[in-house]
This record gives C-alpha cells, sequence and structure tokens, in this order.
C-alpha cells in the first residue's frame, strides 16, 4: 500500500473512531492507546511504518469498541489488529 492510500485509510478510520466518541455507551478511554501515538492523518512528515502502526492501534480500539466480547467476529480482528500493532511497533 502507498502511503498516500494509507494517509487516506487512516483518515476514514479517524472519521469512525470521532463518530464512536460520540456516542455514550462507549467507554472512557476506548482510544487513549491512539490518541497517546501522537500520529494522526494530517501528519504527512510521520514515516510510512508509524501511520501503519497508527492506522492498526486504531483499528484494534475500534474493534474493541464493536465486539461483543473477544471471541465475536470484531473482538477476532481487534486481536488480530493488535498483533498487526506490535509487529508494525518493532519495524519503527
Amino acid at each position: 500500500m502507498h502511503k498516500d492510500d494509507l494517509l487516506e485509510l487512516h483518515e476514514q478510520m479517524v472519521t469512525i473512531m470521532e463518530y464512536f466518541k460520540e456516542q455514550e455507551d462507549i467507554p472512557n478511554g476506548a482510544f487513549d492507546a491512539y490518541d497517546q501515538l501522537d500520529v494522526d492523518p494530517s501528519h504527512v512528515h510521520k514515516s510510512k511504518s508509524e501511520h501503519k502502526h497508527a492506522v492498526f492501534v486504531l483499528g484494534n480500539s475500534l474493534a474493541s469498541v464493536m465486539s461483543e466480547d473477544e471471541f465475536s467476529e470484531a473482538g477476532r480482528i481487534g486481536k488480530r489488529m493488535e498483533e498487526l500493532a506490535d509487529d508494525a511497533e518493532s519495524k519503527i
């Protein structure tokens, strides 16, 4: 995936995150791991690896707020996103 495509995906995922943050039933701190990264789609100067890591961390958070439990489809996706985030972090 090209960096431009990754930035677009990142931006779309942030839009989804903002939607969820407006919902009342989302636990406080659901997106803290992503917020602490200090990488957002407008940071085009950040490396592709940093954006890739941010996308996986955000994907994990999104899947977590959508999952019923760790065995639901969203829960399994969240677990895979966590693994991919760890792998991407090791390459930064």
